[in-house]
This record gives structure tokens, C-alpha cells and sequence, in this order.
């Protein structure tokens, strides 16, 4: 195993309000599809805003976009839920809940095991992708980078993480509250 994890910053622009009928069906799935990525092999942590079950009300990048905002063991353990579990039937509706982004909307990058990335260290590679296109320090599942091979040294990992599921006793980055973005 890697003594790197995979971060994944997805972002997305809401049709409409949370609450409107137009969004019953996502805002339905949320919880289950939150299960699912918890109890899939690989999953170390997901972002979650202060109601503590998912991300949608912290807004860090805008009033109508929501984050999904995660670490994984690897590229193949997120690849597999997200195209090789129920996750797929979610993301196969996505044009019904979401606005078509012109710019790059989801982000990969690798951080040494046992540090969690923060909400503005994904906005920031976001921000990369989008300037520069995929690089080892921000990619895709279309251009993807194995993991450094160096082991990082004390120094280097910032947080240390403390635990490998989210609801165990790991402490995550708290986001932004929704009035201060």
C-alpha cells in the first residue's frame, strides 16, 4: 500500500434550491450514497459541513455549488465506487440536477498518508487544474499520476490523521460556515 491517499474535490452547480421538488430525488439519495462510499473499500474520509451527515450546506466556492470532497487508499478503490457501485445510477442523472460547467468541475491529488487535506487546499487545486491543465499536483481520472514515491517525512504531513473512517473519531477540516463565504 501507498504511503500516499487520493484526494477528490468534485464540484457541482445546483438546477435549483435544495429544497425545490426538482431536487427531491438527489437530496433523497444523499444519505445513501454517503453509506455506500463509507462502507466501500478504500474510503479514508469525506468533508462534512457542521450538520455533520453531508456537505451541502457548507458552500466554500459559491452560493449554488455544492462540494463532494474526499480521500480514498487510492485511484482504483475511487474509481470503483464511483463507476462500479450504486454511485453510477446517481451520476447518470446528474444533468438533472446540475448545470453543465464549462470548466473543469473535479480534482485529484496525492497527500501523504495520515494528513487530511483542507477545503481551500482543494479550491486551490481546482484552481491549478483549471489554469494549467493536469499535472502530478492536480488531475483527473482521465490523466492521472501514481502516487510520489518518496515517503514524506514528519515535516511534510501537516494534520495527522486520526482515524480512517469518517464517524471514527477523525477529526475533519470544519468548513466555512455558509454566512461567512
Amino acid at each position: 500500500m501507498s504511503d500516499h491517499r487520493l484526494a477528490q474535490l468534485n464540484i457541482a452547480a445546483l438546477k435549483a434550491p435544495l429544497d425545490d421538488p426538482a431536487l427531491a430525488d438527489f437530496v433523497a439519495l444523499l444519505d445513501p450514497i454517503n453509506a455506500l462510499a463509507e462502507a466501500s473499500p478504500g474510503f479514508v474520509w469525506r468533508y462534512v459541513d457542521e450538520n455533520g451527515a453531508d456537505a451541502t450546506a457548507a458552500r466554500p466556492f459559491g452560493d449554488d455549488l455544492i462540494v463532494n470532497f474526499s480521500l480514498w487508499a487510492d485511484r482504483d478503490s475511487l474509481w470503483n465506487f464511483t463507476y462500479r457501485s450504486g454511485h453510477l445510477d446517481l451520476l447518470r442523472r446528474r444533468r438533472e440536477w446540475f448545470t453543465r460547467m464549462a470548466a473543469a468541475h473535479q480534482v485529484m491529488w496525492w497527500v501523504p498518508a495520515g494528513r487530511i487535506p483542507t477545503i481551500e487546499e482543494a479550491g486551490e487545486r481546482l484552481a491549478l487544474l483549471r489554469a494549467n491543465g493536469p499535472s502530478p499536483e492536480a488531475f483527473t481520472f482521465t490523466d492521472s499520476y501514481p502516487p510520489p514515491s518518496a515517503p514524506p517525512t514528519t515535516a511534510e504531513t501537516g494534520t495527522p490523521e486520526t482515524a480512517t473512517r469518517a464517524g471514527a473519531g477523525l477529526t475533519p477540516p470544519r468548513p466555512a460556515s455558509p454566512s461567512s463565504s
